[in-house]
């Protein structure tokens, strides 16, 4: 279930999806997805669907984590990240193996204690995690992210995360139009903030306070 030929298929499938950079590539075949799933799912955890974690929440299919990501080093490599949504920390993991600082919230306490022990018994040590809610962004941080990406979707796009998004940075988020959800990639630029409407998806809601 976790045999290097199991994990080459699904590479093998998501570049025929579009997933072109070779980094990307590489860390979605490292990182082990088997261990932020329950056991009873671990022969399942190379497919490339989502699966439940508990609490109403999900497991990203691994072809939205890689595109996510992707997005994400589009323009060059960021030096930092915000990630809204830490969940079980596999979209953490893969963030972490490539960017040098990641920062992670999660509203969902159960979750956010596993993650943070996964992540340590990984021994990724670049990633700040935090139980607080997302819609707040980082609290009390004194400089701005180079990206932002947030793993639930939303109907508006929260103030505190447009604040602190750094001049020419990228965020990407599911956006909820009340009819159906669209990846959305949103850049920085010199006149305001630009939207791109990107693939259709389908995500939990971002939903305010904690759990």
């Amino acid at each position: 279930m976790t045999s290097q030929r199991t994990r080459d298929r699904l590479i093998a499938r998501l570049r025929r999806q579009g997933i072109n950079n070779a980094q990307v590539l590489d860390v979605m075949r490292r990182v082990p997805r088997h261990l932020f799933v329950d056991e009873a799912l671990a022969h399942r955890a190379y497919e490339d669907t989502a699966l439940p974690i508990g609490y109403g929440q999900t497991i990203s299919q691994p072809f939205i984590v890689a595109y996510m990501t992707q997005l994400l080093l589009e323009d060059g490599m960021p030096g930092s990240v915000l990630e809204i949504g830490t969940g079980c920390g596999y979209q953490t993991a893969v963030l972490a193996s490539i960017f040098p600082q990641v920062y992670s919230v999660e509203r969902i306490e159960a979750l956010h204690l596993q993650a943070k022990k996964r992540l340590a018994e990984l021994e990724m040590h670049n990633v700040q995690l935090r139980y607080t809610d997302g819609t707040g962004g980082w609290p009390n941080l004194s400089y701005r992210f180079d990206r932002i990406i947030m793993t639930a979707a939303c109907t508006e796009i929260p103030e505190a995360l447009v604040a602190q998004l750094n001049d020419g940075g990228i965020m990407v988020l599911p956006f909820d139009n009340g009819i159906d959800q669209t990846m959305t990639k949103i850049t920085r630029g010199k006149d305001g903030l630009v939207s791109e409407e990107l693939e259709k998806v389908a995500f939990v809601p971002l939903l305010p306070g904690l759990n």
